[in-house]
Formats: C-alpha cells, sequence, structure tokens
C-alpha cells in the first residue's frame, strides 16, 4: 500500500463529510427561518390582530380577565411587535424570548384565572421560541454590540 492512498482516502472522506456537514448546516438554518417566518405570521396576524381590531371573541376574553380593552390592546401590541421582530435578523433571538416571556404569562393566566381548553398553546408555542433563541443567540450578541456602539 503506497503512502498516497491513505491521504487521498481520508481526503475523500474528509470531504464528503464536511460536505454533508454543510448541506445539513445549510437545511437547518432553511427550516430555521422558515419557523420564524410561520411564527412571526402567526403572532403578528392570528395572535395580535384580533386583539387590535376589538374582536369580540378577544374582548369577551379581557372583559372576563378584567383587563379591559387596554390590557387587550396592550397585549396585542406586544404580540404584533414581537412577531414583527421576529422576522428582523438581528432582533430575532430577544425577540423570541420576549415572546417566550409572554407566552409564560399567558400560560398562568389560563391556569389560574381562564381555565379553558386552549392551556397548552402556550406551552407549545414556547418550544419553538427557545429554539429560535437558542439557535440564533450570536444575534443578540451582535445587537449588544451595536447598541454600544450607538450609545
Amino acid at each position: 500500500m503506497s503512502e498516497t492512498a491513505v491521504p487521498v482516502t481520508t481526503l475523500a472522506s474528509a470531504s464528503t463529510s464536511a460536505s454533508s456537514l454543510k448541506t445539513r448546516g445549510r437545511g437547518a438554518r432553511i427550516s430555521l427561518g422558515a419557523l420564524q417566518i410561520v411564527l412571526g405570521l402567526f403572532y403578528a396576524f392570528a395572535s395580535a390582530l384580533p386583539k387590535l381590531i376589538a374582536h369580540p371573541s378577544a374582548a369577551e376574553a379581557f372583559d372576563k380577565l378584567g383587563w379591559g380593552s387596554t390590557g387587550m390592546y396592550l397585549i396585542g401590541a406586544l404580540e404584533l411587535a414581537g412577531g414583527l421582530a421576529l422576522l428582523v435578523p438581528l432582533l430575532s433571538s430577544v425577540a423570541a424570548v420576549a415572546l417566550g416571556a409572554l407566552m409564560v404569562g399567558a400560560f398562568v393566566v389560563n391556569v389560574t384565572v381562564v381555565h379553558g381548553p386552549y392551556v397548552a398553546t402556550p406551552l407549545i408555542l414556547i418550544l419553538p421560541l427557545a429554539l429560535i433563541a437558542w439557535a440564533r443567540r450570536d444575534r443578540t450578541t451582535e445587537l449588544v454590540r451595536w447598541v454600544r456602539r450607538r450609545v
């Protein structure tokens, strides 16, 4: 066996594994971006919009909580801001953390006050938000650097 046979084989397997890692990384980035878009649109349209236009179902729910229209508009504005921020690369991680905190609050309210059929929904939404926050954590570092340069 010649000395050149081993490195060529090693190089071929290394380039194959590097190629598969690169493809897998690209697929993960695309999937994560698609998840951010879906969640951003969900929060902006399906969650925030009914609150911001005072849809009767949202108004009734907030009246039942005793928060009235002020609480409804505030939560709707926070969800809209978070949903749109998920679509901005520099803000995506911070937005995911903020929306995750909002979902923790929604879960607590659902369990303690509402006792409705959608108690698990905030918990289900926390999982992809946590994934986005973790996977895009480097964006938080970029954001902090950007803010420090501006101050």
